[in-house]
């Protein structure tokens, strides 16, 4: 059996996601957690980008050890030199490089002329091959590039230095049949190519993108680049959990392995729901609520006579075993904090206190705690130092014959400010509330509730989308009290506007 590797780029592509932005401490967590994982290739992010860039990749860089450790660079040396700073205290480390080459990049874009192009190319890698243990070329938007293009630039960087060439399909416009007969022909027509590893990277614009990867493999690609829950530009990338259960479900048709723990496969997604603030739709393949769920009276009976007439790989395979119920107010410390770290946490001691608080606290209004309360719980913890503004206080007034108030008390800067506002309801009011206390009026284009776990004392989750100056920004909270979670959730969206003004600068697409 065939093994290819799974190159993960929630971190840098997914990352660029309207909302997707993450703190170092966030960035390191969620690192660790795709070694956990098993990915071959971690790319931690754009070096050059901004300083947060920066200190993110060269943080994982010195803590990742069992994963290669990929940045990315335009074909220009300064973007290079970034990427080899960062990496520097790799175990391994990779350079991904780009230039477009489709005809319309190259005009519109770049406006340069194809042989300027190839230059460009060959100079970047030439200048990086002794500073890397890897290169990766990509052609930008390589599916609606020239294939007598192609050929001539990837074999001039593989005899430049380049290991791994990229083909991505950067706007999601390529079919299935098209990619395996476009890999196909970069394998026949370069002569080198036998020098270097093919990959492929699909967009899903289309909702094609974890179709086209496979086909790809299919034609001799050897490593897959996605993101966890299909996170990135536009409509996303192609999704690593159902990519690799697609392998491993029918090795029958693609002989193919990968070195993928699946039973990580669920708390990794999970774990980026929680720090991303992008709650897992329902219907979502592998991960989802429903995934596993069998309403209907014909599949049930089924499933009670053998499990098989309708589930093609079982929830353990995942992740997602049954024994849901571990804790409750009469847990201590140790076991709360062995379980966090089963689920796949690595939280300081610090960080371990403070999540073991809301633990309590949850577990003072919940009989029975499950891990996906803990889950919200460890998540919520990540990034709290990089909080601007913090809930203090809330207080709703509201009723059929009453005009609903929100009074909230908000700390930042060793301060803090009440403010009350009026709304439609009690959530438009604390929202309002909130904005006047913080001075950023925000306008609300998402608003999602759900309950994390079954019963009337579920946890529930809110998670929103909030609009400032055309940028859209996410936010999750978690309690027992749906209007706590509303105005945590807002709070933490501001949060994340706040972050990524201040901290992260613009991000390229390859």
């Amino acid at each position: 059996m065939d093994k290819i590797q799974i190159f993960d780029t929630t971190l840098r592509d997914g990352e660029q996601a309207p909302g997707a932005s993450m703190t170092v401490e966030q960035k390191i967590e969620f690192a660790l957690q795709l070694e956990r994982l098993g990915v071959d290739v971690i790319e931690a992010g754009f070096p050059v980008s901004s300083p947060h860039q920066f200190k993110a990749c060269k943080i994982i860089a010195d803590n990742v050890k069992n994963s290669v450790v990929a940045g990315l660079a335009r074909a220009v040396e300064k973007d290079i030199d970034a990427v080899y700073e960062s990496l520097k205290g790799a175990e391994t480390s990779r350079l991904h490089t780009f230039i477009a080459t489709s005809p319309i990049h190259m005009k519109y874009k770049l406006k340069m002329e194809p042989e300027t192009v190839i230059e460009n190319a060959v100079k970047a890698v030439s200048y990086a091959r002794n500073k890397f243990d890897q290169i990766e070329f990509s052609p930008e938007d390589g599916t609606r590039s020239e294939l007598e293009f192609l050929y001539r630039i990837i074999e001039k960087v593989i005899d430049a230095g380049a290991t791994v060439i990229n083909i991505p399909d950067t706007v999601g416009y390529t079919m299935p049949d098209e990619i395996f007969d476009f890999i196909s022909s970069i394998r026949n027509n370069v002569p080198n190519i036998d020098k270097a590893i093919i990959s492929t990277h699909c967009h899903n614009d289309l909702g094609l993108a974890v179709a086209n990867s496979i086909s790809a493999i299919k034609a001799g690609a050897r490593q897959a680049e996605v993101t966890i829950n299909g996170i990135g530009e536009r409509a996303g990338n192609g999704a690593l959990e159902e990519l690799v259960m697609a392998l491993n479900v029918r090795k029958d048709i693609t002989n193919i392995d990968t070195n993928i723990d699946t039973k990580q496969l669920y708390y990794t997604s999970k774990l980026l729901s929680a720090i991303i603030a992008s709650p897992i739709p329902r219907n979502k393949p592998i991960v989802g609520a429903n995934a596993f769920s069998h309403e209907s009276g014909i599949h049930q009976h089924g499933m009670i006579s053998n499990r098989e007439t309708y589930e093609i790989m079982t929830p353990e395979s995942v992740g997602r075993d049954s024994s849901e119920i571990i804790l409750g107010r009469h847990s201590g410390l140790h076991g709360f904090s062995n379980r966090v770290k089963e689920l796949g946490f690595n939280l300081t001691d610090e960080q371990i206190k403070t999540a073991f608080e809301d633990f309590l606290k949850l577990a003072d209004r919940k009989k029975e705690v499950f891990d996906e309360d803990i889950l919200s719980i460890a998540g919520s913890i990540l990034g709290k130092d990089s909080c601007f503004y913090d809930l203090d206080y809330f207080h709703i007034t509201s009723g059929n014959a009453a005009i609903p108030t929100g009074t909230v008390r908000i700390k930042y800067d060793e301060q803090q400010k009440e403010e009350a506002a009026t709304g439609d309801g009690p959530i438009s009011a604390i929202f309002q509330a909130i904005d006047k206390a913080t001075n950023i009026p925000a306008k609300l284009e998402e608003f999602n509730v759900s309950a994390i776990t079954a019963g009337k004392q579920a946890l529930g989750e809110v998670s929103v989308i909030i609009n400032i100056n055309g940028e859209h920004y996410g936010g999750n909270g978690s309690s027992t009290d749906i209007l706590e979670a509303s105005a945590r959730a807002y709070v933490n969206a501001i949060n994340r506007y706040k972050l990524t003004t201040e901290l992260t600068g613009d991000n390229n697409e390859s």
